[in-house]
């Protein structure tokens, strides 16, 4: 096999794994264990992937923002099992606060029988939820990014700060084990802090796909989150380690979407 093909192989092999050893890539490509070696030596001096006492994984560092629009374009199926489990923890009456993104988009549809203060920092979800009449809508207002049409700055953060809700929904671009939830900016980074800082409950949504993803800036560790949900289609052995570290995770698929309202 020519190295041009066996190291697409490789390639496409660790863009549906998060972590893969050097017998999963034998095995995947028929190559020896000493070629597929030489591939990831090569690899990594690339800066493509990321070789570590587990094995090696894809170097997937996100310098920028998804736009909204091509978000809403990917895992829309995972985005609406998650925003269906998510939904089910919120009760009449309760304080939200909605992250901006469009997993808290799908989120903010299934709420809208309920009668609720939500407050948020996306324009989109509050224009969609100020047409129910039984649910109060307060923007944090500020300076508006645009590419995700949604709340940045100092204002913001200060209203943030003086609430104490009982739900607090973030979503996000990238989620680890390691490197927490990370945001491209530092000011992403800070509104998410402030959405977490005095909740009751922090809720992190957040599909599979982006597992094993990150930008520059941190956010929190896992451990800060009072629940994780992700899809079904996060990889066994990422389930059991998160779980194995006292991470409470739901794992939302179709059963768990069935009955929301």
């Amino acid at each position: 096999m020519k190295g041009y093909n066996r190291l697409e192989q490789i390639m496409d092999y660790l863009k549906s794994h998060n972590l893969v050893t050097v017998d999963q890539l034998v095995a995947a490509t028929g190559a020896s264990p000493a070629t597929v070696r030489r591939d990831l030596v090569k690899l990594d001096e690339e800066g493509v992937v990321s070789r570590t006492h587990g094995g090696v994984t894809l170097n997937r560092f996100l310098p920028s923002q998804p736009t909204t629009l091509e978000k809403m374009q990917r895992s829309q199926q995972e985005k609406y099992f998650i925003a269906s489990a998510a939904a089910k923890m919120v009760n009449a009456n309760d304080a939200v606060v909605l992250d901006a993104g469009t997993t808290t988009m799908e989120l903010a549809r299934q709420l809208t029988h309920l009668p609720l203060r939500v407050i948020t920092s996306d324009l989109h979800i509050a224009l969609f939820l100020s047409e129910f009449k039984q649910i109060e809508v307060t923007i944090i207002g500020g300076r508006i990014d645009d590419s995700s049409q949604s709340c940045i700055g100092e204002h913001g953060r200060r209203l943030l700060r003086h609430i104490c809700p009982d739900i607090a929904f973030v979503s996000c671009n990238g989620w680890d084990w390691e490197k927490g939830v990370t945001a491209p900016t530092e000011e992403k980074a800070g509104i998410k802090q402030d959405i977490m800082m005095n909740a009751r409950r922090r809720v992190l949504l957040a599909d599979s796909s982006k597992y094993g993803l990150w930008s520059l800036f941190h956010v929190a560790r896992l451990p800060a989150f009072t629940d994780i949900v992700t899809d079904a289609g996060l990889e066994a052995h990422c389930a059991r380690q998160l779980e194995g570290e006292g991470v409470p995770l739901v794992l939302a698929d179709a059963t768990s979407a069935r009955g929301t309202v």
